[in-house]
């Protein structure tokens, strides 16, 4: 029996890049994987899968989400926030207050409002592994894209306060994915990005490193095996 069968896995952003490719590895490994994105996704997978258009930023619109989710399948064994956007390559004082706004909102209160509707279902189950993706730009940076460093750092504190604030038996970890060949990158790299593992490379390390996540991880700052 694989580690994903019968595991709940709650992954937003799961229509394209990293998502994308987790989603088809946790269900093929089993898992009952329950997605979100801002688009839908170009073939519905057959129950118990379960996927709809959300925008994180919304918090309404997670609510709604959150409790169809719950009530369909109960508190996620592991929850996965993936969903991010980042601005065009500017200097800090080019980028426009709606670019900036609209990073901070996704990638931040995004995360926020996905932890607000399913962490208290988990914290009433006593167990689960929350897992916020962060990125090489969230422990270090780079001229032309502080708006989604900022994010990022962000998460990195976010993660650190949620993990002290968890019950026994959870945990919070804010995990560097490894710089990947996704059109995020590409916004910002061009072809350079190229150089770099595809996102289905990239879960064959990636999909069993999170399902070997547990409680004794809570806190810790990680990165994919084989990641920058």
């Amino acid at each position: 029996m694989s580690k994903a069968s019968g595991k709940i896995v709650v992954i937003t952003g799961c229509t394209r890049g990293l998502g994308h490719a987790l989603t088809g590895y946790f269900v093929h490994d089993g898992a009952i994987v329950i997605g979100c994105g801002r688009t839908a996704l170009t073939a519905d997978p057959a129950p118990p899968q379960s996927f709809s258009i959300v925008d994180v930023s919304n918090d309404a619109h997670v609510s709604a989400w959150a409790k169809r989710a719950l009530a369909e399948h109960g508190a996620p064994d592991l929850l996965i926030n993936n969903a991010a956007v980042i601005a065009p390559n500017a200097p800090l004082w080019e980028v426009g207050a709606e670019a900036f706004r609209r990073v901070m909102d996704v990638n931040v209160t995004g995360t926020a409002n996905v932890i607000r509707h399913f962490v208290p279902a988990m914290i009433a189950r006593g167990k689960g592994v929350i897992v916020n993706f962060s990125s090489g730009w969230g422990r270090s940076t780079s001229p032309e894209v502080a708006p989604y460093c900022a994010s990022k750092w962000a998460i990195e504190g976010l993660t650190q306060a949620l993990a002290q604030e968890l019950p026994p038996g959870l945990a919070a970890i804010a995990l560097n994915p490894g710089i990947i060949d996704t059109e995020m990158l590409r916004s910002c790299f061009g072809s350079e990005a190229g150089h770099y593992p595809s996102p289905a490379q990239w879960v064959k390390a990636a999909g069993p490193f999170l399902l070997g996540l547990a409680a004794k991880d809570n806190g810790r700052a990680l990165t994919v095996p084989g990641g920058s």
